[in-house]
């Protein structure tokens, strides 16, 4: 039996369909080719100390940019390091407004021609922060000592910090009021034995051993913190307590040393006048004899 034939039919609906499915997923590769070369920033951590606060993250950008953006809950995004091509953002201009606030980031990538650049970019949020409860406390500084007998006393140099009020940047004291204390580690220079004193001012006064060296060093703690509470030590310093002669011997040695004084002055001129003598005997026993 003859096959009929007769005029081609058209690709059918099918194949059509099969067709701009196949070039759908040509367009979303092209496109996703094209930006295989900008990386989401991740691992994102505040580092702070004293309040000068860094955002951290990764990874190093090879062909994009990273911009900043920092907001407290409640506020505004604001912009910062723009199209960088650094991993980290000093945000303690941003932060040092209001310690006590909450604030979070979010860390954009861009093309590294990013201006030219269209639709939204790649993005990754930080963390909460809040500085009054998680800068890191940084070493404290001894100001001055004093040992005057049974008494030690040590004054602690407060760390000035980039907060600021009205133009003038505060102090931790200034900012921590009576949640900063301080810890005093004291120990005599002869001994290994410590003991500590805590004090929510900046002056330790306590009681030691007369005579005796002490060493020591200051740590700054903030109690009422759940984590961070305690700052690197300070570097150690000592006293240098001369002993003090009593009264009574001190009279003791002035008087044998008077005594020696003179022992030595009355036997100098005990030397002189034997030797005058002497010289006078032998000019005598020189002279010839006078003839009658």
């Amino acid at each position: 039996m003859a096959t009929p034939t007769g005029p081609r039919v058209p690709c059918s609906e099918a194949a059509v369909a099969r067709a701009l499915l196949f070039g759908w997923v040509l367009v979303r590769v092209a496109g996703a080719t094209g930006t295989t070369d900008v990386a989401v920033a991740y691992n994102l951590t505040w580092k702070s100390t004293n309040f000068k606060t860094i955002l951290e993250w990764e990874p190093k950008p090879i062909n994009h940019v990273y911009t900043v953006q920092i907001s407290t809950r409640l506020g505004n995004w604001k912009n910062k390091c723009f199209y960088t091509t650094d991993t980290e953002c000093d945000v303690t201009e941003e932060i040092m407004k209001n310690a006590k606030e909450t604030y979070m980031a979010r860390v954009f990538s861009y093309p590294s021609d990013a201006i030219s650049s269209s639709g939204e970019p790649l993005f990754t949020n930080s963390p909460e922060f809040t500085p009054y409860l998680e800068t890191n406390l940084g070493q404290p500084t001894i100001r001055s000592f004093e040992q005057v007998g049974t008494k030690l006393n040590v004054t602690v140099q407060d760390a000035r910090t980039l907060v600021r009020v009205s133009g003038t940047f505060l102090s931790l004291r200034d900012v921590f009021g009576k949640d900063l204390n301080y810890i005093l580690y004291y120990w005599r220079a002869s001994s290994t034995g410590k003991k500590k004193a805590t004090t929510n001012t900046n002056e330790f006064l306590i009681d030691v051993d007369e005579g005796e060296n002490y060493c020591f060093n200051v740590q700054a703690v903030i109690p009422s913190r759940r984590a961070n509470q305690k700052s690197p030590e300070s570097p150690i310093e000592c006293t240098s307590q001369e002993k003090v002669l009593s009264t009574e011997m001190f009279f003791i040695v002035v008087a044998v040393m008077l005594v020696v004084i003179i022992f030595i002055i009355v036997l100098s001129v005990s030397l002189y006048k034997c030797r005058k003598a002497r010289a006078g005997r032998s000019e005598k026993e020189s002279l010839p004899l006078n003839v009658a």
